[in-house]
């Protein structure tokens, strides 16, 4: 199955992926979880409007990676919705850049640890961030990429 993806792009910046990458990635995510055949919104940032949602909804000064919105269903209906990922560009390609990773290869981590945290996993304890780095990992690894965790230079 796959996921019905609502792109929105909310800054210009060459380094962002396709359509396609960004359906591939996802939908590996989601297969592996077993949340597929959802609707996820990705919205790409800048660092302005990702720090201005990470201060709102964690309380943490600056922009992230990507931050994850869950969807809840309202009492009594069920729907299809995943929820949203909202990435920052610049941030991304950053540490791409410091890690010596591939940009793709950062952008699809990215992508995978968003849709794994709206699937219900996290990274809270030692236990949850094991089982979600061993699942990423596998994806990572699946799509062709080396293991996101690895030290190596990429």
């Amino acid at each position: 199955m796959s996921l019905k993806i609502d792109l929105q792009l909310a800054v210009r910046d060459e380094t962002i992926p396709d359509r396609e990458k960004f359906q591939r990635w996802a939908d590996a995510a989601a297969d592996a979880c077993r949340c597929d055949n959802m609707a996820l919104t990705i919205r790409v940032t800048d660092k302005v409007e990702s720090a201005e949602l990470n201060d709102r909804y964690r309380n943490k000064p600056g922009p992230t990676n990507v931050l994850s919105f869950p969807f809840e269903d309202p009492p009594g209906q069920e729907t299809n919705v995943l929820g949203d990922l909202v990435v920052c560009a610049p941030v991304v390609q950053k540490e791409a850049d410091e890690q010596h990773k591939s940009s793709d290869a950062h952008w699809a981590h990215m992508l995978v640890h968003g849709v794994l945290h709206l699937c219900g996993y996290d990274h809270i304890d030692q236990t949850g961030a094991d089982k979600m780095e061993s699942l990423e990992t596998g994806i990572i690894t699946g799509l062709g990429f080396p293991p996101p965790y690895d030290e190596q230079k990429l």
